[in-house]
């Protein structure tokens, strides 16, 4: 059942939490249908995991036929794997960072992304929806090469991809967060290592500073509210040290452990036995 994160007479973001079995075998993982008058557009659809419940979910909402736009964050498998089922059910165009427009189509059958794909400049930009607009924002490096977040200035919500996520399931990611300090432990294994620098999140914090934010909404877990919660949030990742700050020559030797496949665990390197 899809979450109202808002809803005026002419506007409204919903967000899907709970569309892959809690099996253990794939991460949680959020979508998001936005609804501006007849123009429909879905951030991050997913993988094929979720295809067949997210279609029949919005259309409860907004009419597939109708949308216009699927916008991918980055081009990993759980963002849009689904993507050639998107490109056969529906006309809608693909909003992807340059870096992945021409990555993306290996998701498809040939031809599926043929004049279907819309390729954003690393600058970013302002994207027509109904008669509003999103707001396409450099994120580069947050995890992927080529990344995005999505603010819509209606809701005042800024979709923040892998930015905020947390380890938990779908039915607790639709609690939101309005306590950072005891949310951090759900956060910070997570971003240590799929965060690239320190640098990089400080030189997005002074951009995002600058936004009017009623919520921060990730693809996984749950979104952050309120504005001392987003404030906290915006102070933990500045001086939060992730990614290549913590690496060094350890993490870059020729390995010796041995990878069983019938276990699937890792054994140490036999050694050989004097005499």
């Amino acid at each position: 059942m899809a979450l109202e994160l808002y809803r005026d007479k002419n506007h409204a973001c919903l967000m899907f939490t709970d569309l892959i079995e809690e099996d253990g075998q794939a991460v949680q993982a959020n979508q998001f249908l936005i609804v501006d008058d007849d123009t429909g557009a879905i951030i991050d659809p997913g993988g094929n995991l979720a295809f067949n419940e997210l279609f029949m979910g919005m259309t409860k909402h907004f009419p597939p036929h109708k949308l216009s736009y699927l916008i991918a964050s980055h081009a990993d498998p759980d963002i849009i794997a689904s993507l050639d089922r998107w490109m056969t059910s529906t006309k809608a165009n693909l909003v992807i960072s340059r870096v992945w427009e021409r990555f993306a189509p290996h998701f498809t059958k040939v031809g599926k992304t043929e004049n279907r794909v819309i390729g954003v400049p690393d600058g970013g930009g302002h994207l027509p929806l109904g008669r509003h607009e999103l707001v396409l924002l450099p994120a580069h490096f947050m995890h992927s090469e080529g990344n995005f977040h999505f603010y819509d200035p209606v809701s005042r919500i800024l979709f923040t991809g892998d930015l905020g996520v947390s380890m938990m399931s779908g039915a607790e990611a639709r609690v939101p967060v309005t306590d950072l300090k005891a949310h951090i432990p759900r956060m910070e294994g997570f971003h240590r290592r799929y965060m690239v620098s320190n640098k990089i999140l400080r030189l997005w914090a002074r951009m995002a500073r600058q936004l009017d934010i009623a919520m921060i909404v990730p693809q996984h877990g749950a979104p952050i509210m309120g504005k001392e919660a987003i404030s906290d949030f915006f102070e933990w990742i500045e001086n939060l040290m992730c990614g290549i700050d913590l690496f060094d020559d350890r993490a870059y030797q020729i390995p010796t452990a041995y990878i069983d496949p019938v276990t699937r665990q890792m054994r140490p390197a036999l050694r050989a036995v004097n005499g």
